[in-house]
């Protein structure tokens, strides 16, 4: 599957592949918040787009462009790349992406903001684009959470995007069915039941083993419950490929 990025200024945009660290939790103890697995597998799905210059927004709570002021470290990186500005109103903060993804038919992409990501004052609005057929270039947008002041520093994420197909939803069918109808997964969700209250129960008590142990790593290490291994294809981790300059076709020129 190509997933195409086609600049649309001067400046290289400005891509990489997601990163699976937040600085909210290499702030919890001990990193702890990483051994969510399911949370870091989130933070490294698709690519990331940052932004090239640090910059201040700040916001009086008004309805107009106007009302959103946007100071650049760097002024001469406006309208670049990353760059942010403000072009809605409403308290939107608006980040130009400068690119137009191009994917195969029948896949869309989804835009965000740093997924897990948390920012103080200010949250990033999602969006899906048709990017098989869409001509148009889009931007990323935040909105101020309260009047005030917030801050992107150089080379912080802005935003997030990775495909889906859009006839995700056309292919599912819903279905509610009592766990008890499928007798195998009942009987694994017990064994994990058990040893997760035996767990904590040791934990409470002091047991040296269990405080040395401190989290069961069943699912990380895609271990059955009753300790035989899951699938085969279980990830720890994603490896996202680098956007990378197209190879010459044979018989063109460089």
């Amino acid at each position: 599957m190509k997933l195409l990025c086609h600049p649309l200024a001067a400046q290289a945009p400005t891509i990489r592949a997601a990163s699976g660290r937040r600085q909210w939790m290499d702030d919890t103890p001990e990193s702890f918040a990483y051994r969510c697995l399911p949370l870091a597998i989130a933070n490294q799905h698709g690519w990331e787009v940052f932004t090239p210059s640090g910059l201040t927004a700040r916001w009086n709570g008004g309805v107009r462009v106007e009302d959103v002021e946007v100071v650049l470290d760097l002024p001469l990186t406006m309208h670049q790349p990353g760059s942010a500005m403000s072009n809605f109103g409403s308290g939107i903060l608006t980040f130009e992406m400068s690119f137009l993804l191009r994917t195969p038919p029948g896949w869309n992409i989804w835009v965000t903001g740093p997924v897990n990501g948390i920012k103080d004052g200010i949250a990033p609005l999602s969006g899906v684009i048709e990017t098989d057929w869409s001509p148009y270039s889009f931007t990323m947008n935040w909105r101020f959470t309260r009047p005030g002041e917030i801050r992107f520093e150089a080379g912080e994420t802005v935003a997030q995007f990775f495909p889906v197909r859009r006839d995700l939803f056309d292919r599912i069918t819903p279905e509610l069915r009592a766990i008890q109808s499928d007798p195998k997964t009942l009987e694994q969700l017990n064994i994990w039941r058990e040893s997760r209250q035996d767990f904590a129960g040791r934990l409470k008590t002091g047991d040296k083993a269990a405080a040395e142990e401190k989290w069961q790593k069943g699912y990380y290490r895609g271990l059955m419950p009753d300790g035989k291994k899951g699938p085969g294809d279980h990830k720890t981790k994603v490896r996202v490929p680098e956007f990378r300059p197209a190879e010459p076709r044979p018989g063109k020129g460089r």
